[in-house]
């Protein structure tokens, strides 16, 4: 996987792409929520999952989000979520060369979908961008919002067993 550096040319990013997820409860009912932005196009997608954690729908969004593109691209990822971010940048390598354990030696937590997500990453060339919730970011705000409208449609229709 490549990272964009500071002397990046801003203008060579073919993709911008803001994620989030939501959960009712946690666990609980959740969403995840993505805007993808290119050029003068946006595509919004949004899904949820049953008895599921904030943590999982975050890295869901950036997965789901990566899977709809059909080529590589030089893509700008915003996220609220330090875990996803933190993971990426700083956790991954670390994981990947101590056979998926922690810094405690413990199995990372949403191992199947941090491996999902490595996969997904390394065919394209990714930013990184933490943004911070509920601030304003008209995108960030409404991957928020399609989030909620996954865990809430979930929520809607979930019936007990």
């Amino acid at each position: 996987m490549q990272n964009f550096n500071q002397s990046t040319d801003l203008n060579s990013i073919v993709m911008i792409i803001y994620t989030d997820g939501a959960c009712k409860g946690n666990p609980g009912s959740g969403g995840w929520g993505a805007v993808l932005l290119y050029k003068n196009h946006e595509k919004q997608l949004y899904g949820s999952e049953k008895n599921t954690t904030n943590n999982r729908m975050e890295l869901m969004a950036v997965i789901k989000a990566l899977q709809a593109l059909n080529r590589p691209c030089n893509i700008k990822i915003y996220t609220d979520s330090k875990y996803v971010q933190n993971g990426m940048l700083s956790w991954l390598e670390g994981w990947k060369k101590n056979n998926w354990k922690n810094s405690k030696k413990q199995e990372v937590k949403n191992i199947d979908l941090w491996k999902i997500l490595d996969v997904e990453a390394q065919k394209h060339s990714i930013e990184w961008c933490w943004v911070k919730g509920h601030n304003g970011d008209k995108y960030n705000e409404l991957a928020d919002e399609l989030a909620n409208k996954g865990a809430a449609e979930n929520a809607e229709n979930f019936t007990a067993e």
